[in-house]
């Protein structure tokens, strides 16, 4: 069995990840929050196309009488209003989609260790394995302590 966050090879029946202190208990899907962003997608491409035909209106009312300018600019205003707002919806809208088909949030795939054969089925392996003993250190007795320099003798 392996830890979900890093990786790690965990012993069964543990309740948190030795290495990275992930909860190793299942839970169930947070259904609030993906509903939370559904409805602020959904809130976000609303004003934005309201507020987007306000602009485009009103810009082309104030063009045409209190700057006087000709019907070819107050188009050309209200074309590229109406081109800035088509593509951020576009993209709001793709997005909404995007998390609406997703049925569960992933999470970053991490490479997986390869397995032993029998730790593929659980229920093939008669008892769970206990935690392995500590290797001893490769600098054990390789280090020199003052202990070892008072017995030498004088040089």
């Amino acid at each position: 069995m392996f830890c979900s966050s890093c990786g790690t090879t965990i012993t069964p029946g543990l309740s948190f990840c030795n290495r990275c202190g992930a909860s190793l208990k299942e839970q169930p899907i947070e259904t609030t929050v993906k509903t939370g962003a559904i409805v602020a997608f959904l809130l976000a491409i609303t004003i934005i196309g309201i507020a987007g035909l306000g602009i485009m209106l009103s810009g082309a009312l104030t063009l045409k009488r209190d700057a006087a300018l000709g019907e070819d600019v107050v188009g050309m205003f209200m074309f590229f209003t109406f081109f800035i707002v088509s593509i951020i919806e576009f993209f709001l809208v793709r997005q909404l989609s995007k998390l609406i088909s997703n049925p569960a949030p992933k999470k970053a795939s991490l490479p997986q260790p390869s397995t032993m054969p029998h730790e593929l089925h659980p229920a093939s392996v008669p008892q769970a394995r206990g935690l392995a003993e500590a290797m001893p250190s490769v600098t054990e007795n390789t280090t020199r302590t003052l202990e070892y320099a008072r017995k030498e003798p004088p040089r």
